[in-house]
């Protein structure tokens, strides 16, 4: 079982940066590639970045690629998403995700957390 709690949301203007976090319970964080997915109100939820288990590997979606990073700590159990050059369309709550497989459809992300809301202003 991993329990996830992100923090780190806020307001924001366009152009600005802000760090997500999200920690993780249990001992095994380190068996789970984690996510960042995202969802504006009246739109599905879309998918950000990942990383897999040990850091090495990250992929992300052509709207954040080059403004966004993700990383992990699995000393701390904590993924983070560093958000650079944030635009208005940036606006959503965030969730983080874990499951077993790297770059997992949405649908085989066993555990996600709460959110948190980033809103960007103009």
């Amino acid at each position: 079982q991993v329990q996830l709690v992100e923090s780190g949301g806020g307001l924001v203007q366009v152009g600005g940066s802000l760090t997500l976090s999200c920690a993780a319970s249990g001992r095994t964080f380190s068996s789970y590639a984690m996510a960042w997915f995202r969802q504006a109100p009246g739109k599905e939820r879309e998918f950000v970045a990942t990383i897999s288990w040990g850091g090495g590997s990250t992929y992300y979606a052509d709207s954040v690629k080059g403004r966004f990073t993700i990383s992990r700590d699995n000393a701390k159990n904590t993924v983070y998403l560093q958000m650079n050059s944030l635009k208005p369309e940036d606006t959503a709550v965030y969730y983080c995700a874990a499951a077993l497989m790297y770059r997992s459809s949405p649908h085989d992300y066993n555990y996600w957390g709460q959110g948190t809301q980033v809103t960007v202003s103009s």
